[in-house]
């Protein structure tokens, strides 16, 4: 493990939280409708997934402790690989019902290191 985990998982907090923010109280549908909430979710979706695979680089332990980071890696690649085949209703749903308890472990898990 490097210094650099606490940036990764700072990354991927920071790009949860936007993602929820940028959905806010959109449902399934409104979402579909707004290309502008669709990019910029999709983009945190992406930084959420490249911040979770860098820091399960660093300390692959993690895999064990919190299995939503391979998951967020998995988001990541469909998001980028398979753009033409993303289900709306699924991103939705991943940030609104997933991230939330991601966001919790990612925040819990940066009160461990110490303040730079």
């Amino acid at each position: 493990m490097t210094n650099r985990l606490p940036k990764h998982l700072h990354d991927a907090l920071t790009a949860a939280r936007r993602a929820c923010e940028f959905l806010g109280d959109l449902d399934a549908e409104g979402y579909r409708a707004n290309v502008l909430v669709r990019s910029a979710v999709e983009r945190q979706l992406e930084i959420l997934g490249e911040a979770c695979k860098r820091a399960l680089d660093e300390a692959p332990a993690l895999r064990e402790q919190m299995p939503d980071l391979s998951l967020a890696v998995g988001m990541r690649n469909q998001l980028i690989h398979g753009y033409d085949r993303v289900v709306d209703s699924v991103v939705v749903n991943t940030v609104r019902h997933d991230l939330p308890r991601l966001q919790a472990w990612l925040h819990a898990e940066l009160l461990r290191f110490p303040l730079a």
